[in-house]
């Protein structure tokens, strides 16, 4: 699985009523640069105060029942794992969460289907650079009584979930999702949080379920469900279940590659969990870690682009913007296998080699462009108006610029120039084409 960083077009506003706090919040989606992450801007004593949405800032304070709280700087917001699920569902991995009142508003439902809403009417925006993602290297665990939560590798990011209520019509429910933005819309969001009858006075005079309603929640009443409620899915207490998950996860500050398995945990035991994982030391995948996060290291290339030694010659892609330029780099040296025969005592890097690397940064590009490139290959279909201007030698650093100009499915047409400084030393119209492996 690879993750572009990703915002939003536009701000996105809604508002509404706290499912527990009952008060009225006004919430805005507000676009954010790269690198920014999913930040809460709410208003405090001293102007405005910025809570990242991490797991180090879960507040102390709160039991973690029936929802998860942040703090910091004496704010405290309320019930963010709906909010943080419905970003992170649609693939959002920086924006501002501007919310005006103590926890985000239930305009619909206590689901997320009103906030994906509100990313469908902003838009999402690729911006160009590969988010770091955590992935999970090895089996790892979190157990406290009969809850478990599990992990183990995988190459996608999917949670499962497991939970055990005697009133019969919700029972023993299991379920299984890999998450990407499509399933995530038609399979997650719409699940609505839900209580036994006989808790709801309890949660009442723990000051909780306030904005709550037969309208916005589930109620299960000894095997029926209160106020005449028809269920959207037959499993769909679990699916909430593992909607809450993602959102508690999210607060790992970055997406997961891996396989997480959850058994009758509420929000204490998945916070504790992704607590586990932010202490950890695995949280890059790259083969070091980048120097600048405004580049793709080769890590993030290698991520993406099939080629292996001797045969990958990009080594930073230091622009990109999707479906329509890109910008690589290819450090010349000495090293370079093909110099002992080409020339000897004359070393000169083979034309066709240089086509090749401008090809492959313009294959980053194209293969950019799908959800999940993986099992995909770039393969040449044309090299037309090709030209050699200048010899490329050792110590040299080659810079490769391509622009689409013409894409139609997994077919394009890209337009290369590859500079030494600034001088021109080669460029060619590239045709390509996407294929299965």
């Amino acid at each position: 699985m690879f993750w572009f960083q990703k915002t939003l077009k536009k701000e996105a506003s809604t508002e509404g009523y706290g499912l527990h706090s009952g008060e009225f919040a006004r919430m805005t989606f507000v676009p954010a640069p790269p690198n920014t992450g999913l930040v809460f801007v709410v208003p405090g004593p001293d102007g405005d105060v910025q809570i990242p949405a991490l797991v180090e800032n879960v507040s102390e304070d709160g039991d973690l029942v029936r929802a998860t709280t942040l703090a910091k700087d004496g704010v405290t917001i309320h019930t963010v794992e709906h909010v943080l699920s419905g970003l992170a569902g649609m693939g959002i991995t920086n924006c501002l969460i501007r919310l005006e009142g103590g926890e985000p508003p239930v305009p619909e439902c206590a689901s997320a289907l009103s906030y994906v809403a509100m990313i469908d009417e902003a838009g999402v925006e690729a911006q160009g650079l590969p988010a770091v993602y955590f992935k999970i290297n090895r089996p790892m665990s979190w157990r406290k009584g009969d809850v478990e939560v599990t992990a183990v590798p995988a190459e996608h990011f999917t949670l499962s979930f497991s939970i055990d209520y005697a009133d019969p019509k919700i029972g023993i429910q299991h379920a299984t999702f890999e998450i990407h933005p499509s399933i995530f819309r038609e399979e997650i969001a719409p699940a609505r949080t839900f209580a036994m009858m006989k808790d709801v006075g309890r949660l009442q005079e723990m000051g909780l379920v306030k904005g709550g309603s037969f309208e916005n929640a589930l109620v299960f009443d000894e095997g029926e469900l209160a106020g005449g409620q028809k269920m959207r899915f037959v499993d769909e207490c679990v699916r909430h279940k593992i909607l809450d998950l993602l959102g508690d996860l999210t607060l790992l500050g970055m997406p997961i590659k891996g396989h997480i398995s959850a058994k009758l945990s509420g929000h204490a035991g998945n916070v504790e969990f992704t607590r586990m994982l932010a202490k950890s030391e695995r949280r890059m995948p790259r083969i070091y870690p980048p120097r600048n996060p405004e580049f793709w290291d080769i890590g993030s290339i290698m991520d993406i682009m099939p080629h292996r030694y001797p045969f990958l010659l990009v080594d930073r892609i230091v622009d990109l913007e999707p479906g329509k330029r890109v910008c690589g780099i290819k450090n010349v040296t000495i090293n370079e296998p093909f110099f002992q025969g080409h020339f000897p005592g004359h070393p000169i890097m083979p034309a066709v080699l240089i086509i090749e690397a401008m090809a492959q940064t313009g294959g980053v590009l194209l293969m950019s462009g799908f959800e999940d490139p993986k099992g995909k290959i770039v393969y040449f279909s044309g090299i037309d108006n090709a030209r050699f201007r200048q010899p490329v030698t050792p110590g040299d650093q080659l810079r490769f610029e391509l622009e689409m100009k013409r894409i139609r499915g997994a077919l394009c047409k890209m337009h290369g120039t590859a500079w030494v400084g600034d001088n021109k030393v080669a460029e060619a119209d590239l045709l390509s084409t996407v294929v299965e492996t």
